[in-house]
């Protein structure tokens, strides 16, 4: 490293000449690269002096060399000696537009104004699915309703026989549900399976509690459907159960329409079909108007009496509605979205915009 003036005597060879030119170049860049790291005008101003000062510089010592080359070798010997020169020049002006910020070019290092407002950081962005959980909760609070949440691996008795579900009945193919292959040692047998609907999580609750019972559970469910703009392998319900003494049918309405307006608006138009679903006696249909058609986005109907009496209840006591409806399709009604893909796509840009 160039560290001292060196002093020159007698004929130096074009190969010393051009080692000291090289050497100050190296240690002219260390310098320099000091006051960038530093941000630090002074020493910036310091090292200028040092290596191009006109009188004493570094730079103006080593050019007294010049003259003790031979005069075969300096006219190499002077070209190199200018490159170095414009090299210094250009190394001092890139360390100071890099502390300055330049007039043209963009250093490495930017002067800081500590008045600007910093940069916002990308922060984590809620799923739209995750925001209707939320909300619906939210509305279903309001009405009196508590959340609940149960297990997504289920047994056969919570999942299709206490709903009223018979053996021989469609719902419970294989074809139509995600059966687990696990021991069942200990436990007398029995299928396990991904839970189809989260109406399991009502009978959990009526097993451990004595009515009046008002709750909501939401979560994800699982059938093997084929997927396509508004059906998925595995989606997300809300369900709802009122038991308690003179409960009707027009109660299970009421609470319907006002739970749609609350979260679609207003002028949302709802309509009821009757249906059949083993575990509700009457059942309907719930559909929505939307895009000048009519769309499913639910079931619901008066518990039938033989799942109140699988939970040890008295249908001659008291009696409860229940629903299930999609989140999705829920979500996808607010907010105008055609292709329930969408939400599981992972995208970004598209998730971002909710």
């Amino acid at each position: 490293m160039f560290h001292e003036r060196t002093k020159f005597t007698g004929i130096m060879s074009l190969n010393d000449f051009i080692k000291q030119l090289d050497d100050l170049v190296e240690a002219a860049s260390t310098r320099f690269e000091d006051a960038i790291n530093q941000v630090d005008k002074e020493i910036l101003e310091e090292t200028r002096i040092e290596y191009l000062g006109a009188k004493s510089g570094k730079l103006k010592e080593v050019q007294k060399g010049l003259g003790k080359v031979s005069k075969e070798d300096k006219p190499v010997a002077g070209k190199r000696f200018n490159e170095v020169k414009n090299r210094l020049e250009e190394l001092f002006q890139s360390a100071a537009d890099a502390i300055t910020g330049g007039s043209g070019k963009k250093g490495k290092v930017e002067a800081i104004d500590v008045t600007l407002p910093g940069k916002r950081p990308r922060l984590g962005h809620i799923h739209p699915i995750t925001q209707t959980i939320d909300e619906l909760k939210d509305i279903m609070g309001r009405l009196g309703f508590s959340a609940v949440e149960g297990p997504e691996i289920e047994d056969d008795w919570h999942n299709f026989e206490a709903l009223n579900i018979p053996l021989e009945h469609p719902a419970r193919d294989p074809l139509d549900n995600f059966y687990l292959n696990v021991a069942s040692t200990g436990t007398g047998g029995g299928n396990q399976l991904m839970r189809s609907q989260t109406s399991t999580v009502q009978i959990r609750v009526m097993e451990n509690h004595k009515p009046p019972i008002r709750i909501v559970s939401l979560g994800r469910v699982y059938r093997p459907d084929e997927i396509d703009a508004t059906h998925y392998a595995m989606f997300h319900q809300i369900e709802g159960l009122l038991v308690d003494t003179n409960v009707t049918m027009a109660d299970l309405k009421y609470v319907l329409r006002l739970f749609a307006s609350s979260y679609l608006g207003h002028d949302v138009e709802i309509r009821f079909r009757p249906s059949f679903f083993p575990f509700t006696e009457p059942s309907v249909e719930v559909d929505m108007r939307w895009q000048d058609t009519w769309l499913e986005f639910g079931g619901a109907g008066m518990v039938d009496p033989n799942v109140l009496k699988a939970v040890g209840y008295d249908p001659e006591e008291v009696t409860g509605f229940a629903f299930g409806l999609g989140v999705e399709r829920l979500c996808m009604r607010r907010h105008g979205i055609n292709d329930i893909r969408y939400l599981y796509d992972s995208n970004t840009k598209f998730l971002a915009q909710f």
